[in-house]
C-alpha cells in the first residue's frame, strides 16, 4: 500500500479515510466558514495539502450533493492536482461560483478526490479515415 504525505492546515477538520463499502473516492471538507452572494467567485480552502507520488495526479470534483445543498458549482468542473504541487503551503482549493446567497459552514464535504497514475504517453498519428462505425454522432447515445 503507497503511502501519502498530508499535512492539515486545520486541527479540528477529520483526517483523510475512504468512506467504507461506498466509494473509492475520498472526502474534503471546507476548512472555514464560507459564505457568498450569488455570482461570486471563490478559492475554498479544503485544509490539505498532499505530496502525490511521483507519476500520479489527483482528480478533485465536487460531491454529488454539493450542488444542491450549497448552489455552487467548481468552475473547472474537475480538477488535477499533478504530483509537482507537493509544497509546505501547497493548500488544496476547490475553486467555486455562488449560484445564489449561501454560508457553507467549516467542517461541511463539499469535494471528493481519487489518486490515479498519470497517463502512459501516446503517439498520436494522423490518418485521412478510422475504422470503426459511426455511432450517428454527439448526443446519440441512448437514443
Amino acid at each position: 500500500m503507497e503511502e501519502i504525505k498530508v499535512k492539515y492546515f486545520v486541527e479540528d477538520l477529520p483526517e483523510l479515510t475512504y468512506v467504507e463499502g461506498k466509494s473509492d473516492w475520498i472526502d474534503l471538507c471546507a476548512s472555514e466558514d464560507v459564505t457568498m452572494t450569488a455570482g461570486e467567485f471563490r478559492l475554498i480552502p479544503l485544509g490539505v495539502a498532499i505530496a502525490l507520488p511521483e507519476g500520479y495526479e489527483a482528480h478533485l470534483v465536487p460531491r454529488s450533493s454539493t450542488f444542491k445543498n450549497y448552489g455552487i458549482l467548481q468552475t473547472n468542473s474537475m480538477g488535477v492536482v499533478d504530483f509537482t504541487y507537493r509544497g509546505d503551503g501547497d493548500q488544496w482549493r476547490m475553486p467555486a461560483y455562488a449560484t445564489r446567497d449561501v454560508t457553507i459552514p467549516k467542517g461541511s464535504r463539499i469535494a471528493q478526490f481519487r489518486i490515479m497514475r498519470n497517463q502512459p504517453r501516446l503517439r498520436f498519428t494522423r490518418v485521412d479515415r478510422l475504422e470503426g462505425p459511426d455511432r450517428g454522432g454527439f448526443g446519440s447515445t441512448g437514443r
